[in-house]
């Protein structure tokens, strides 16, 4: 009989611990451009490379090169801009906001402002995103009122879910955000049921699904893959790779399949990595996936390789599992910084503007964060009203609670 040495179990580790020196070798980017661009028609077995490379449009020059550009004029560059700008200012104050107090906790975007920001442009009015604590870019870059969002974060009296959810889990059917989870792997399964839902009606609308990479371990994603697959659903299924969930690198979640992406092939499911720092490639790739569900030709897989720069949350000290140098190590920069870089080289720019331009979306920032506070916020003291507490709660208000709503004078 053949003698077999014991068995042990592979947990995977992260190649670099606190205190050590970044490596991101393991990270293969290709040339700016050299991603081909395959026809939205295109079977999903002829594209596998495209789960294992990264779609690129700007490069180091800041140029916009390859067969993914020129989808945006200038005045759509410079729009998104300052959608970026200003979803990182409104982190800025926010995060200050927590920190004094004014709300329980906040969760930031820094660096991956231009996931959230493209891809919205490149939607549809009724359609609809079924999003993560990380899109609100969403919402900004639809010129959702910034004092809405507020409003909510702080709790206040003009809280427009009357404090019926957790601080930054926004919602607004007008704007295609259905509400967040905190269980956010079943928002893929619900985009998929409302895509599914849309195709049944006939209707043309389509559904985007958003998930981190370390939610992909959940069941709910892999069913979600599945009932997509089967039905060919007019939904865009999102992968932000910020390559940290909570606490623990992306090895976790992704296990041996190599990348995210390549999670959608063997449910037959076209996938795509785009670099999620590069705000002309994410709207590109978001604009093929959109046109490919639209033509009713099923869902579209994406992975944004990017870098969460900041926390998880104001609960979270990343310090105690990566190197605190990490993120400047990161090799695809700053999304703000590059299409800054891109429109001064088109000459459409400039360093003076966008001094001018962050002075700008900061006292509007500020402006907004003014009227938000002045409504109070209850986790300053302030108590919800006996209208918050009864309605919405239930279809029949039972007798004794509306006798007991009858004596508080409501």
């Amino acid at each position: 009989m053949t003698e077999f040495a014991q068995l042990s179990l592979h947990v995977p580790e992260p190649a670099v611990r606190p205190g050590g020196q970044p490596d991101f070798s393991n990270v293969k980017i290709a040339k700016a451009g050299a991603v081909p661009r395959p026809e939205v028609d295109v079977a999903p077995e002829d594209i596998r490379d495209l789960a294992y490379s990264i779609i690129r449009v700007l490069n180091r020059d800041g140029e916009a090169v390859g067969p993914w550009s020129g989808m945006l004029s200038d005045e759509a560059l410079r729009a998104g801009l300052r959608h970026m700008m200003k979803l990182r200012a409104f982190d800025a104050r926010m995060l200050m906001a927590q920190r004094q107090g004014k709300t329980s906790f906040y969760m930031q975007h820094l660096g991956e402002e231009a996931v959230s920001c493209a891809f919205r442009k490149a939607l549809r009015a009724g359609d609809m995103n079924f999003p993560t604590y990380r899109q609100a870019g969403l919402l900004i870059a639809d010129d959702y009122p910034m004092v809405e969002m507020m409003n909510q974060i702080f709790s206040n009296e003009r809280d427009p879910l009357h404090g019926r959810q957790l601080p930054i889990m926004y919602s607004s059917k007008e704007h295609g955000f259905f509400t967040v989870s905190g269980n956010l792997a079943t928002q893929y399964v619900q985009a998929v049921g409302w895509a599914m839902a849309s195709a049944i009606k006939n209707d043309e609308r389509i559904a985007a699904g958003w998930i981190g990479d370390g939610s992909t371990a959940e069941s709910d994603f892999h069913s979600a893959l599945v009932f997509a697959s089967t039905y060919k659903a007019p939904v865009i299924l999102n992968i932000v790779n910020n390559q940290w969930a909570i606490s623990t690198f992306q090895g976790i979640a992704r296990g041996g399949s190599g990348t995210f992406a390549a999670r959608g092939l063997g449910f037959g499911i076209p996938a795509l990595r785009v670099d999620g720092n590069d705000y002309l490639a994410v709207y590109a790739v978001a604009c093929w996936a959109a046109e490919r569900a639209r033509r009713n030709l099923g869902p579209t897989l994406i992975e944004y390789v990017t870098y969460r720069v900041g926390a998880h949350s104001t609960s979270d000290d990343p310090s105690a599992y990566r190197p605190k140098t990490e993120s400047e190590a990161w090799p695809l920069g700053d999304p703000v910084l590059r299409l800054k870089k891109h429109l001064i080289v088109k000459g459409v720019w400039s360093e003076e503007r966008h001094t001018q331009a962050e002075a700008e979306i900061m006292d509007e920032v500020i402006e907004a964060q003014k009227e938000a506070e002045h409504h109070g916020t209850l986790h300053a003291g302030g108590r919800p009203s006996v209208r918050d507490i009864f309605e919405g709660v239930y279809a029949e208000m039972p007798p004794h609670l509306r006798r007991q709503r009858q004596k508080a004078g409501y």
